[in-house]
C-alpha cells in the first residue's frame, strides 16, 4: 500500500498559538483514551507531511506543529538552540492545555528536539520515539557530500531539485517509486520554509550533542530506523540502544530516511503497540 497524502480530516484542527513570543502553527487530530502523541518534524518540513501517519495512529489525539522557520510558523530573528526549541515545544503544549505527560515522536532533526525535551522536562514525556535521527556530534552521519547538499533548501522549492537528491539522500520507496516521490513532493511544497527560516534551523543544531546525557533518559524509548537510510547509518541506532537504559529498536526493511512518510504502514503497527503498552510503574 502506498502512503499518499490524504485530504485533511474533518476532526483535524489547524490553528496558531504563541510560544516564546513566536506565532506557531499547529494541528490536532483524532481522539481517544490514550495519552496524546506529539510529532516533531524534520528540518524544513511542514505539518502536512504527517497526515499519512496521523491516519494510522489509533485511540489518541495527535499534535503536530511547524517548528520556527518551517511551514507557516514565524521565524525567529536569530537561530534558537536545541534547548530553546525544546522550551518552545513545551510552551506550545502548555498553551494548548496539555499539562499531563504526552508521548513524543521526533523525526530526523525533530529527534534532537525530542531528546532535549525528554532530558529537560522528563515529567512531561511519557514515552519517546526517535525515528531516523542522530545523537548529534559524536554520532555517525551519512556521506558528508550528501550533508552539504542538504544545507540548501532548494528541494523544498523545486521538484527537479528534489528528484535530483531523492535517490542519494533519502533512499527507500521515494527513491525508487515515482508515484511516492510525487505524492511526497505535493505535500512538501504546500508550505515550504523560507531560505532564512531554513538557515536558522540548520544553525540551531550546529555543534549539538546528546551523547553525554543519553544515559539519563529512563523513560520507555522506541528507536525506529530504516535499513536503507543514507543519512543515518545503522550504527547510530545502536548507540541509542546502548546508552538509553530502556530503549528498544525496530528496523523497517527497505526503509529509507523518510520511511515514516513513504512506508507508513510498515512502522505504524509497531508504533501503536508501543504507545498502547502499560507504563512500567502501573
Amino acid at each position: 500500500m502506498l502512503s499518499t497524502p490524504t485530504p485533511a480530516r474533518k476532526d483535524r484542527l489547524v490553528d496558531f498559538a504563541t510560544a516564546r513570543g513566536l506565532r506557531v502553527r499547529y494541528a490536532i487530530q483524532g481522539q481517544g483514551d490514550g495519552p496524546p502523541l506529539l510529532l516533531i518534524n524534520g528540518i524544513g518540513a511542514n505539518l502536512e507531511v504527517w497526515q499519512p501517519l496521523e491516519e494510522r495512529i489509533s485511540n489518541r489525539q495527535v499534535i503536530s506543529f511547524d517548528a520556527p522557520g518551517a511551514g507557516r510558523s514565524q521565524r525567529a530573528l536569530r537561530p534558537i538552540r536545541m534547548r530553546g526549541l525544546a522550551e518552545i515545544t513545551l510552551e506550545l503544549l502548555d498553551s494548548l492545555g496539555y499539562s499531563d505527560p504526552v508521548d513524543v515522536l521526533g523525526y530526523s532533526f525533530g529527534g534532537a528536539i525530542a531528546q532535549e525535551l525528554a532530558r529537560r522536562s522528563p515529567d512531561r514525556v511519557r514515552r519517546l520515539i526517535l525515528a531516523a535521527t542522530l545523537p548529534g556530534i559524536g554520532g555517525v552521519p551519512g556521506n558528508p557530500l550528501l550533508i552539504v547538499r542538504l544545507l540548501s533548501p532548494r528541494r523544498y522549492y523545486s521538484r527537479r531539485a528534489l528528484e535530483a537528491i531523492a535517490h542519494d539522500a533519502y533512499g527507500g520507496r521515494i527513491a525508487s517509486d515515482p508515484d511516492a516521490l510525487r505524492a511526497h513532493a505535493d505535500t512538501r511544497f504546500l508550505a515550504a520554509p523560507t531560505a532564512l527560516g531554513y538557515a536558522t534551523q540548520v544553525l540551531s543544531i550546529w555543534g549539538w550533542s546528546s551523547l553525554r546525557w543519553l544515559h539519563t533518559l529512563h523513560l520507555p524509548t522506541l528507536i525506529l530506523a530504516g535499513d536503507q537510510d543514507p543519512l543515518v547509518p545503522m550504527i547510530n541506532n545502536h548507540i541509542f540502544l546502548k546508552l538509553i537504559p530502556n530503549a528498544r529498536l525496530h528496523v523497517v526493511a527497505g526503509g529509507g530516511h523518510l520511511f515514516l512518510l513513504d512506508q507508513t504502514e510498515d512502522a505504524a503497527g509497531v508504533l501503536n503497540a508501543f504507545l498502547a503498552e502499560r507504563d512500567p510503574a502501573s
